[in-house]
């Protein structure tokens, strides 16, 4: 997809260069290096905004700049030890970016996916979807590695009002086709008592394979717990009867109990309401936020990319997690399962359910006005108005200069 992407570069060069209004500066995905270039032969910023955390940011970074080695091709627990990352961070060869895992020195596509990342690193700034009291940490080292402090923590990013939405008014408007309406989801969950309902979801990618299916079923049916899954069919690239089937004894054996959504389910609006117990995740970077931000605690089953760093981050620093299984391919065992599923709603999850809402007043506070993402956002806005002048000089006489271009940016209010 990254090498895909990056024949766009000479087409969106050709673009600006013929633009009555050029750019004062370019805000691109992390997965979009390529602009760096662009910046660079228009003569302005590039600043990277990346949709993962600090700790996996730094990790990604990490690998792309060390490029260690394998001691053993055919060991794929051998361990990676980061050192230079706060807390030492250590992940089996398997659990590291796939991305990385595949890379082939010398393969076109490999050397132009290395680029890309360096290019991020090399760019002028970083905007980060995270918040100070997650990450302050690996925020810190960020600053410290790429040798400058434009690193800028904005998150956690929100649909619009949202954040003030208790109602879930906006939160259920959102998404795809869904095998239950929002409001029949919502009339549900309102017969249940406070926390008693554990929320099962692996994000938009993930499907399971029939065994992983199946294991999870008996775990939910042994716990005795309320639920919501959300279980994903089979996509194109799966074989359909190998992936995403729910056992035929399950929804009459849980019923009355339990949900089960097909395909898309208003997660925000599951996880805002006062039933939720607990949430069993993949530990995706948007998952794991909103989760704080509702303030629930989490049951983590990363499967790739960054999510082994975001389940660490929750399990081992915040505490507001458990490791329930690890791996895309990995099958749980149903009675352990079925414990931590049951010891969610019981008494061993308040401590957990305390720290989470420790965290989700934090991220709260943090983009209201005076808070630390808030803050933080306002500081970028100011940076990028000074590099506009900045650039603006060298295209006028005297005194005189033009803000064309930044009117978004100049209309900011906070």
């Amino acid at each position: 997809m990254m090498y895909t992407l990056g024949k766009l570069q000479d087409p969106i060069l050709d673009w600006f260069n013929n633009h009555p209004s050029p750019p004062s500066a370019i805000i691109s995905d992390m997965f979009l290096g390529f602009t760096h270039e662009i910046a660079t032969q228009l003569g302005i910023r590039r600043y990277v905004f990346s949709t993962s955390g600090a700790l996996a940011l730094s990790v990604v970074y990490s690998l792309w700049s060390e490029m260690p080695q394998r001691k053993n091709t055919n060991d794929e627990d051998e361990i990676f030890e980061l050192p230079n990352i706060p807390n030492c961070p250590k992940f089996p060869w398997w659990q590291l970016s796939p991305i990385f895992r595949s890379y082939v020195k010398g393969d076109p596509n490999s050397e132009f996916i290395r680029e890309s990342y360096l290019a991020d690193i090399a760019s002028h700034g970083l905007v980060v979807n995270t918040f100070t009291e997650l990450e302050s940490e690996y925020l810190d080292h960020l600053m410290k590695d790429l040798g400058h402090d434009r690193v800028w923590a904005v998150g956690p990013v929100l649909p619009p009002g949202e954040e003030n939405d208790t109602n879930n008014s906006g939160s259920s408007n959102r998404g795809g086709s869904s095998s239950a309406l929002a409001s029949e989801i919502l009339a549900w969950l309102d017969t249940c008592e406070d926390n008693s309902v554990v929320y099962v979801c692996f994000g938009s990618q993930a499907v399971l394979t029939n065994k992983q299916m199946e294991e999870l079923a008996i775990a939910l049916e042994k716990s005795g717990v309320k639920f919501i899954w959300s279980a994903k069919r089979a996509t194109k690239g799966h074989v359909s009867n190998n992936y995403g089937v729910i056992p035929s004894w399950f929804e009459e054996k849980v019923a009355g109990r339990g949900l089960v959504i097909r395909d898309w389910a208003p997660q925000v609006l599951i996880l805002r309401h006062r039933v939720l117990a607990a949430f069993l995740t993949h530990s995706g970077w948007n998952s794991t936020l909103e989760g704080l931000v509702a303030g629930v605690p989490m049951l983590t089953w990363p499967m790739g990319a960054d999510q082994f760093a975001n389940a660490n981050l929750l399990v081992d620093e915040h505490k507001v997690a458990t490791r329930a299984c690890e791996g895309a391919k990995t099958i749980p065992n149903s009675d352990e399962l079925a414990k931590l599923l049951a010891e969610a709603v019981q008494g061993k999850g308040v401590e957990r359910r305390a720290r989470a809402s420790e965290l989700r007043k934090a991220a709260l506070n943090g983009i209201k006005e005076g808070g630390n993402s808030f803050k933080d956002l306002e500081t970028f806005v100011k940076h990028l108005r000074e590099e506009a002048t900045k650039i603006k000089r060298y295209e006028v006489f005297g005194d005189q200069f033009s803000w064309q271009g930044l009117s978004g940016i100049n209309n900011y209010t906070g």
